[in-house]
């Protein structure tokens, strides 16, 4: 939620109203405002309004519920275990990584843009044309795995619809949108940064036509690459994580829920090279000109390479045991910390970034 807010703080009100503060302080007053405004997204919008209507949106409202015994099978600790309702919120917050931006970067805030709207009108107006992107978008492809959670631990569900993609990828967890939808938000952000625009650059098209073809074109790419990642990670992964995983039952289900959230994790560690390379190195290499097609190949198969090198450090030389302290190690690969990780690590890098326009490293005119 902190990324996300971020995106509303510095993306869509470009940086209002503190734009005008020097450094460090604006930086400062921008992360505290930050922090802040993630509490109240998280225990005001989310717990409290939208709780008045969802349930499986408030974990304040679920709590309560399991402890009046009125939760199904569930009672106070094990509702808190589960916390099915922080789950829901992550949910929203992973969908909107890619909603909330993909105006700014494949459609170039059309509607919004061109106009003389200054801030914070045309923020706010932003937030509230993505926010309405995000929300079918959450409605699609993320309630109908809570109406077979509600349906499974908690009784029947009727007002929410169970996951319509059991039949396209023989399993019906959500981590079959988490698997292609992350890689449409890595080509989203890569398209932004270390792409410098590339190829969408190369559709004529008006907008918002050019955004449409490339939204569909990013879809498409990011299916097959995840696509890729289901059907090669079998070939490196240890033969006792995969024998676990076919033994679970249902058959094989629990294998493809894990390939496919593994291909999201895959696409986590391009992240913090791609970010890297782009905010630090200024999209470096060694060609003339870097907007070259030659120079669009040689930082996409560089983020690739660096990907693969924190995949191995992470997974097979034990990062997560011994620089993280993960209790559960010996199943690594099943828990999906990486994720975890890789965002909690971006959050830095995007700070500095976002709110201290690079404070101390470099210095702007």
């Amino acid at each position: 939620m902190m990324i996300l807010v971020g995106l509303y703080q510095h993306m869509f009100l470009g940086d209002w109203p503190f734009e005008k503060l020097p450094q460090p302080a604006r930086g400062i007053v921008e992360t505290i405002v930050n922090l802040v405004l993630v509490w109240f997204m998280i225990h005001i919008v989310f717990y409290k309004i939208l709780g008045v209507g969802f349930n499986f949106l408030s974990q304040d409202n679920l709590n309560a519920l399991a402890a009046a015994g009125q939760a199904g099978k569930l009672d106070l600790a094990a509702m808190q275990a589960n916390h099915f309702a922080e789950s829901a919120v992550v949910c929203f917050v992973l969908v909107g990584f890619y909603s909330y931006p993909f105006v700014t970067i494949l459609f170039g805030k059309w509607p919004l843009r061109p106009s003389d709207l200054p801030q914070p009108h045309a923020g706010m107006l932003e937030i509230a044309w993505c926010s309405l992107w995000t929300l079918f978008f959450y409605t699609v492809l993320i309630v109908p795995f809570w109406g077979l959670v509600y349906g499974t631990a908690l009784g029947s569900s009727f007002g929410l619809n169970t996951p319509w993609w059991g039949g396209i990828a023989d399993f019906t967890h959500l981590h079959w949108v988490f698997g292609w939808w992350e890689w449409a938000i890595i080509i989203l952000f890569m398209t932004a940064n270390v792409w410098r625009m590339k190829p969408w650059s190369l559709i004529p098209l008006p907008q918002p036509w050019k955004g449409l073809v490339s939204f569909v074109l990013n879809m498409i790419g990011a299916y097959i690459m995840a696509l890729i990642c289901v059907k090669l990670a079998p070939l490196w992964l240890p033969h006792d994580v995969l024998h676990h995983l076919e033994q679970a039952k249902p058959e094989n289900a629990e294998l493809l829920r894990f390939l496919w959230y593994h291909s999201a994790e895959i696409a986590g560690f391009t992240l913090v090279p791609f970010l890297i390379w782009h905010h630090y190195f200024d999209d470096m290499v060694p060609m003339d000109d870097k907007d070259s097609w030659a120079a669009f190949w040689f930082r996409t198969a560089g983020v690739l390479v660096f990907c693969a090198i924190n995949y191995i450090i992470f997974y097979y030389a034990g990062w997560g045991e011994w620089a993280l302290g993960n209790p559960h190690w010996e199943h690594k690969f099943s828990h999906g910390e990486s994720l975890v990780w890789n965002f909690w690590w971006i959050i830095p890098l995007l700070w500095n970034e976002w709110f201290f326009h690079k404070w101390p490293f470099y210095t702007h005119d």
